[in-house]
């Protein structure tokens, strides 16, 4: 039966139709929030997938081009894979969703989000979030929501909520938070230096929207929700957990995992695996799913060792963060190069300079973003973690922690104007136990730095996690934490930052939600850290900008014309800049505002090119000098061309002092020689002389 839901919020109309569209899905809600219509259905297999200990989730955020009236690009024109937007937002949707599944669910579950038109005005990613949440909430899939999902900018110090497209490109804040009906459950963020407390103050102000959201949420699941199936539970058997611990006591399950080295708790653990297997040889059932019962019964020795007892896995205190190293320059050649060391954690970044013509050319939903000049990418390779598989190229999560470092390094970049590069830093995992992408900010930071960009501050990144108890004040917060920590904690939150403030955050928890106290601990918990590792560490091994770019780097100079004489120095079919870059062996460069960068190697001719384009764009004044080429010969003169697509004329009478009778007697093709500036004649052409040209002339 079709029921239609509308609220205001955020100063538009937010609709959601129920039982119009896709009716076979699980539950479908076709979002409306204003011109932005989004599709969002969720479906689950009727029986379980076997042979597996995880909850098989996927999120898919699909944009299609006609939403915003573009036919795709490329052969087939039909879209292709996912962009790296809709990854990020698919990722966005997942972590507060994830936790309010049953634990033992193991129904295949996929929540899609079709993108069917755009209103630049109301985020598409915002109502697809809204949309997943209303379409599992309304179906029978076991799920303890409702969630609810509202966007924060920062304009001139005061607060918007789902701001409009053009409050988006003067925010200083771009924050996401997704809440329940008590707590906040998941935090995304990306600004420019905001103080701690006014991020706080931000993401509870987002709070409070959501849970106006989660009431009309819980009007429509009234209406329409239909009753939660029941399922067939995977929990491990208790009987088995008390089977396991007469062979394995608590106490040795804590000597295996209580060390700080990763291969000998994986080495302990697997002994702990063998002898289990061998005791239940005869228990095929109980085999099955040994795994799973190993993984809980370490899971509640580490989150007990840590809660009551304050004992972490590798001895450290609460608040210590692991042994750190930092370095600079390993990689000869490049044009910057860092690693910084955490623990068994350990990133190698790199950073290439290029001319602005190699920015990245995005094509998506949004029309403001059409190009980015900085773009971070991170590497995951699997002996990071001593496993061996082939490499496949990048997975989402290789993207998410890419994109994660690029929005923490952003605020701090020079403008193009300062530094007319396209700038590429790649963060390679050379070991990982834990918060990899915090240690890709600390090493990107030091390799921009290294290679000379002149960024306005050194970032730094630390991750705290969670250990909770049986009630909400029954918690401990974790700084840097570690693999174990996070796969066997309730949460991994990131914060990157400068001395002044936060420029990214991501949170991921397995709970349903964080109260106040506990953001406001951890945010507190990460700046102390980012302090440390800021002055302690990095400043150690490189304390500002270098003065300027490598040795190896490309070295840019760049001028402004008047706009109006970008086609002379075009040329037609660009024929005069072509030319230029012939002569010179450069690159170059025109924006619309008629900013022009010459990007080379050798300053001899990248000066040559600048020359050149001076020549082109300058009016012609009677006494400039100039060299020229002698291009064509005729009876009544010699034609030059002192720059390129540029030619002038020398009378014979102009020749030479003395009277010639042809001009061949004192000029062949190809001569090059001085000449001194006459003004234009009476055709318009512009005038030159050889005999006039004074004896100093340069």
């Amino acid at each position: 039966m079709y029921k239609s839901f509308s609220m205001e919020l955020a100063g538009r109309t937010l609709t959601v139709d129920v039982g119009r569209v896709a009716a076979q899905a699980n539950g479908a809600a076709f979002m409306h929030y204003g011109d932005t219509t989004v599709l969002s259905t969720a479906t689950a297999s009727e029986k379980p997938r076997e042979g597996i200990d995880f909850f098989p989730l996927s999120v898919e955020y699909e944009e299609k081009m006609y939403a915003v009236g573009k036919i795709p690009g490329g052969f087939n024109k039909r879209e292709g894979k996912a962009s790296e937007n809709a990854i990020l937002t698919s990722r966005v949707i997942d972590r507060p969703m994830r936790p309010l599944f049953p634990k033992d669910y193991r129904n295949d579950v996929t929540l899609n989000n079709m993108v069917m038109s755009v209103d630049p005005d109301c985020s598409p990613e915002l109502t697809a979030m809204l949309g997943s949440a209303i379409a599992t909430a309304i179906s029978d899939i076991p799920f303890d929501g409702p969630t609810a999902t509202t966007q924060v900018g920062l304009i001139d110090g005061e607060f918007v909520f789902n701001p409009t497209s053009a409050q988006r490109q003067v925010s200083d804040m771009a924050l996401t938070v997704a809440s329940t009906r008590e707590k906040v459950i998941m935090i995304e963020a990306g600004a420019n230096e905001v103080p701690e407390d006014k991020m706080i103050e931000a993401i509870f102000a987002a709070h409070e929207v959501n849970q106006q959201v989660i009431a009309f949420i819980d009007k429509i699941v009234a209406e329409c929700g239909k009753e939660k199936h029941s399922y067939e539970s995977c929990a491990v058997p208790e009987e088995l957990f008390a089977a396991i611990k007469e062979i394995v006591t608590p106490e040795q399950m804590e000597e295996a995992v209580f060390t700080d080295d990763k291969q000998t708790r994986e080495a302990n653990i697997r002994e702990i695996k063998d002898k289990l297997e061998e005791a239940f040889a005869e228990n095929e059932e109980w085999l099955a799913v040994l795994d799973e019962a190993v993984y809980q019964y370490q899971k509640k020795t580490v989150r007990k060792m840590i809660l009551k007892d304050h004992k972490r896995p590798d001895g450290r205190a609460i608040t210590q963060i692991r042994p750190l190293a930092a370095e600079v320059d390993l990689i000869p050649r490049v044009h910057g190069s860092a690693m910084f060391t955490r623990g068994q954690t350990q990133i190698c970044n790199v950073c290439t300079l290029a001319p602005l013509s190699e920015a990245q050319r995005l094509d998506g939903l949004d029309e403001n973003v059409i190009s980015k000049r900085y773009m971070h990418h991170y590497n995951f390779p699997s002996y990071s973690v001593g496993e061996t598989k082939p490499s496949r190229g990048p997975g989402r999560r290789e993207i998410g922690h890419g994109a994660l470092a690029e929005r923490a390094l952003v605020p701090v970049l020079p403008s193009e104007e300062e530094f007319p590069y396209a700038i590429r830093t790649v963060s390679e995992t050379f070991e990982s136990n834990g918060s990899t992408s915090q240690a890709s900010i600390c090493a990107s930071s030091m390799s921009l730095m290294a290679a000379g960009v002149p960024i306005k501050s050194a970032v730094a990144g630390i991750s705290c996690g969670l250990v909770t108890g049986e009630s909400d004040d029954d918690y401990i917060v974790l700084t840097d934490i570690q693999g174990l920590e996070d796969f066997f904690g309730d949460m991994d939150f990131k914060v990157a930052g400068t001395k002044k403030g936060i420029t990214a955050i991501q949170m991921d928890i397995k709970i349903h939600g964080l109260t106040r106290p506990i953001i406001e601990e951890a945010i507190a918990r990460t700046r102390e850290a980012r302090m440390y590792i800021m002055d302690e560490v990095m400043a150690k091994a490189i304390a500002e900008p270098r003065k300027s770019v490598g040795e190896y780097a490309p070295k840019i100079i760049q001028i402004k014309i008047d706009p109006e004489k970008i086609g002379d120095v075009v040329g037609q079919r660009g024929k005069t800049i072509n030319a230029i870059i012939e002569e010179t062996g450069v690159k170059i460069d025109i924006s619309d505002e008629g900013a022009v960068s010459i990007c080379g190697t050798d300053a001899a001719m990248m000066q040559k090119a600048v020359d050149l384009i001076n020549i082109i764009v300058t009016d012609y004044e009677q006494g400039q000098i100039y060299t020229g080429k002698v291009i064509s010969i005729k009876e009544f003169g010699a034609f030059l061309e002192f720059a390129p697509g540029k030619e002038g004329m020398v009378h014979i009478s102009k020749i030479a002092k003395e009277r010639i009778n042809h001009v061949e007697d004192v000029l062949t093709l190809g001569d090059v020689v001085k000449v001194v500036c006459l003004g234009k004649d009476k055709m318009g052409r512009i005038s030159f002389s050889i005999k006039d040209v004074p004896k100093d002339a340069k």
